[in-house]
């Protein structure tokens, strides 16, 4: 299978640069996000000049350059614009993976023979459909494909675009710096560590590393290591092309910077018309994602995820609020957006009617009884609220249980 490869670089840094695109020809990097480590995201050709580089720590990339200009990330506007490019490869006929950060997407070629053509054939296609800012390359394997698409350089007229040979994945791969891992291996911390790792004990290119044993690779840096060796090997999973999402999302534009109360209630708004959407089909809320645009420029947003899935307003607000305490500065704009579903809660259905009209009954007397002798904290509800969180006093709350109507 041929995997192809389209990359857009310094993404991330143009969506947030919008049409301030001169901005671009002075040294200008994406500033580190709010509560994130402080390093620097993209960064324009003129800042590589100064030898800045993405993941550099802040000081040092300002003792470089110190008339280096930061501009806030914003990555509800580059996720949105990455969507929409892929759509239209979608629109193509493409089967499309995303890559791991927007501005570089994976597709698979071999479907697309019969409509667009051989390999360099469709690329040129594609290429012509998507704009003349795409750099496409193809590979047998994921990295092949990235490492071609970043070695292509626009041209007036076009440019050679690199395909791979479908058994030349290691042979190819093998002269690569050791440094095209670094964002392949999970999480960006755990890559740079271990690419750092590798080139401390000689390893430069991705043939060396390729040439280690299993076994001495196991044993010293674990599953990442072993990852990075298949991948220096040419051996990688299939495509796992994307469902496209269903929308189930709300916004709300914000006339004055809103922030404390105000915020609050703006987001109980929109928790309620997304759990009044028709889209929802009474389905349940797992893991949400809250967005804002910011009034002093730039965008924010964080995810929650809950336990079990859930439509229940109250718990979802419970998970929802402490993370506005995260939000930098007034907002613009806010929005709610699903990132998945879970299954219509199922009712329990009673034999009769009289049935749960008494069973519910009982259950009141019994937490009236109960609060009678021991006070109100006596009958209690746990409510998960941050399960993935690593303090045990945010992973879930109690509030007081209050029994249904009989």
């Amino acid at each position: 299978m041929l995997f192809a490869c389209v990359l857009i670089p310094r993404f991330g840094l143009i969506a947030a640069a919008g049409g301030r695109r001169e901005l671009l020809r002075r040294p200008v990097a994406l500033a580190p996000g709010p509560g994130e480590p402080q390093v620097i995201g993209d960064v324009s050709g003129p800042a590589e000049a100064f030898g800045i580089t993405p993941g550099m720590r802040l000081a040092e990339a300002l003792a470089r350059c110190p008339g280096l200009a930061l501009i806030p990330p914003d990555p509800q506007r580059a996720d949105e614009e990455w969507d929409r490019l892929l759509v239209r490869l979608e629109a193509l006929g493409a089967a499309v993976e995303p890559g791991l950060v927007a501005g570089e997407a994976f597709f698979g070629l071999d479907g697309l023979r019969g409509v667009l053509g051989e390999p360099r054939r469709a690329l040129e296609r594609v290429r012509h459909g998507l704009g003349r800012s795409v750099r496409l390359g193809a590979g047998p394997t994921r990295l092949c494909a990235l490492a071609a698409a970043r070695s292509f350089r626009p041209r007036r007229g076009g440019g050679a675009i690199t395909v791979v040979g479908e058994r030349s994945a290691r042979r190819y791969l093998a002269p690569l710096p050791i440094d095209l891992l670094r964002h392949r291996l999970g999480d960006e911390w755990t890559g740079a560590r271990l690419i750092d790792t590798f080139e401390r004990l000689g390893l430069r290119t991705l043939g060396e590393l390729a040439e280690l044993p299993d076994s001495a690779v196991a044993d010293r840096f674990g599953e990442p290591g072993l990852m990075a060796l298949r991948l220096a090997r040419g051996i990688e999973p299939p495509l796992r092309p994307r469902t496209p999402p269903e929308e189930l999302r709300e916004e709300i534009d914000l006339p004055d910077a809103a922030s404390g109360q105000h915020l609050e209630r703006a987001l109980e708004l929109l928790l309620d018309r997304l759990l009044a959407s028709p889209a929802r089909r009474g389905r349940s809320l797992r893991r949400l994602r809250l967005e804002a645009r910011l009034a002093s420029g730039g965008g924010w947003r964080i995810e929650t995820a809950l336990r079990s899935a859930s439509a229940d307003r109250e718990r979802l607000l419970l998970a929802l609020r402490p993370k506005l305490a995260s939000l930098p500065a007034p907002a613009a704009r806010l929005g709610l957006r699903a990132l998945e579903l879970g299954d219509p809660a199922p009712e329990q259905i009673a034999l009769t009617p009289d049935d749960r009209a008494r069973r519910r009954g009982r259950l009141a007397e019994a937490v009236r009884q109960a609060r009678a002798a021991a006070g109100r904290g006596a009958v209690l509800r746990v409510l998960d609220v941050d399960p993935d969180s690593a303090l045990p006093e945010r992973k879930a709350t109690l509030t007081p249980f209050e029994p249904p109507e009989p």
